[in-house]
This record gives C-alpha cells, sequence and structure tokens, in this order.
C-alpha cells in the first residue's frame, strides 16, 4: 500500500465490489415510510449507509445525537464543523420516541464531538440512554462515543448506564491518526477502551477505515493494539471520500484482503470482526451482542 502524505488528489474510480443494492422490503418500505412521516434522524438516512436496508429489516437503527455540528474537523468525515447549536435539553426523549415508533430492537447511539461543552455532552449521552431505556424498555444499546477528550468523569457518565456494548471508533492506523483525526489522539482513544474494559464494561467495540494510505502491518498493530486493552469487538471497512474536500481514497482494498483482515483478527481472540468494503461502524451490530 502506498506510504505517501496523504494529498488531496482526484477520486479513484470505485471497483465492481462497492456496487451498492438499493434496499428493499416490506420492512424497510414500513420504516421508512415512518422516518419520513415524523422527519426522524437517523444516521442511517442522513449517511445513505449502504446496510441500510439490511439493518432496518434486522431491527437496527443508529441515531446522532447533540446536532449536526462537530467541534473537530476530521479529514475523513462528512460532518460538517464549526460552532455548534445549544443544547436540546428535548433530545433524549425526541430520541426515545424515535425508537419506540420505528419498533427497534437495538439502537445504535453515536454523537458529533462537543469540544465546546464543559461535560462534552457527555451529560446528555447518560440521559439519552435513560429516556431510550424508559420508553424501550426492550431495547439493547450500543453507545458509539467521541473520546471526550480522555476525561474520565465524562466517561464514567456512560458507564454508569450501562449500554450493552461501548464502543470507539480509532479510525486509522496509528501513522495517520494526525492527518485523519485531526485532533484526536490514538493512544488516547487506546486509553478510552481500556478505561472502559477496566471499568466493567463487558463488551467493547472499536472501528477502522482502510484506504488511506496504511500498510499491512499497521493494520495489524493496530489489531493488536485493540486487542491489547481487551477490545471484544471490530469493524474494518473501506474508507469512501465524502467530497472533494476530504482526504482522498489511496487504495480500494480487496474483498480478500479483507477477508484475511478478518481471519487475522479472529486468530487473536476477538469475538466478531466485520471486515468488508461495505462494513460500517454498526453493521451488523445486534448480533455483537452474543
Amino acid at each position: 500500500m502506498s506510504t505517501q502524505t496523504l494529498q488531496r488528489t482526484k477520486p479513484t474510480p470505485k471497483p465492481k465490489w462497492l456496487r451498492v443494492k438499493l434496499p428493499t422490503g416490506k420492512k424497510y418500505t414500513e420504516l421508512r415510510g415512518l422516518v419520513d412521516k415524523y422527519d426522524l434522524h437517523t444516521i442511517c438516512t442522513s449517511g445513505s449507509c449502504p446496510n441500510m436496508g439490511e439493518c432496518w429489516t434486522e431491527g437496527t437503527a443508529t441515531f446522532m445525537i447533540l446536532g449536526n455540528t462537530c467541534t473537530r474537523s476530521c479529514g475523513f468525515c462528512g460532518v460538517k464543523t464549526g460552532r455548534p447549536d445549544t443544547i436540546d435539553w428535548d433530545e433524549p426523549e425526541k430520541v426515545g420516541r424515535s425508537i419506540k415508533l420505528m419498533d427497534i430492537k437495538h439502537a445504535v447511539i453515536t454523537s458529533v464531538d462537543r469540544d465546546d461543552l464543559k461535560d462534552m455532552g457527555s451529560i446528555i449521552w447518560a440521559e439519552t440512554v435513560k429516556a431510550i431505556r424508559r420508553m424501550n424498555p426492550n431495547t439493547t444499546l450500543e453507545t458509539l462515543i467521541p473520546d471526550f477528550q480522555g476525561e474520565t468523569r465524562n466517561i464514567d457518565r456512560i458507564i454508569a448506564v450501562k449500554p450493552e456494548v461501548v464502543s470507539h471508533n480509532m479510525e486509522t492506523v496509528k501513522r495517520l491518526t494526525r492527518e485523519v483525526r485531526i485532533q484526536a489522539k490514538y493512544e488516547r482513544s487506546l486509553e478510552v477502551l481500556n478505561y472502559l474494559k477496566q471499568q466493567g464494561i463487558e463488551r467493547t467495540k472499536s472501528g477502522i477505515m482502510l484506504g488511506l494510505g496504511e500498510q499491512e502491518d499497521e493494520v495489524i498493530e493496530t489489531l493488536e493494539d485493540l486487542r491489547s486493552v481487551g477490545l471484544n469487538i471490530v469493524t474494518i471497512g473501506q474508507y469512501l471520500q465524502p467530497s472533494k474536500k476530504h482526504l482522498p481514497v489511496k487504495e480500494f482494498i480487496t474483498p480478500e484482503q479483507f477477508k484475511k483482515y478478518e481471519t487475522i483478527g479472529l486468530e487473536m481472540g476477538f469475538r466478531h470482526v466485520e471486515s468488508g468494503a461495505l462494513v460500517r461502524s454498526s453493521y451488523k451490530a445486534q448480533k455483537h451482542l452474543t
């Protein structure tokens, strides 16, 4: 794989294995109707996720809280960056009602980074989980959290409400972290995942993207680092450039290479390894409860 410095260049044509099937099925049609009728906000729809039909059929959906503006400016992410809106303290109730309307069996909650807030959004995070639990007692939860700048008092609020799965994404290998996740730190993310495990979270999870110029040995090193902090579940997918302003795709990883990483990960002892071009953080999320 290329080791050149990441630069914004002309995009590489997508290979045939990245063709996305249009979502279909009765369950998908029903949920799509509810989302449109009640103006429900899911990452599945706003992010045009390629797995939306499959996940919705399984009763899984992903919701983003704390607004649509991030305080960080990661080179891979399509979420707009800037000064966020004020906190909507009714948001936990709105998310809980959305999940009830959609009859979601397993919900994934994520958020933008809110470095502008003293608690970095952790209070809204905790209140959202509580509201979902109150309105949807049979719904299981995964919280895909930011790093909260490594502040344990904020992470503790997540731990206290006991999601079934707590996830925090590494996104890329150590060498590329500064360019891909400009305000994040590789070691800090590992420390967050380690802290979660040390504080008793049974199922911890992380995800990485490929195609940004990483080498095979760097991917393996990242997997080893994640196992060293007791991580249970890892997702590995293909990075796709959201716009011309974002980092370019340096390489499209073959299905064979993704399969190789899956095999390596399982041999390392991960409980679940989801590895494929269209895999995203919440792909097959409901199966990660086993």
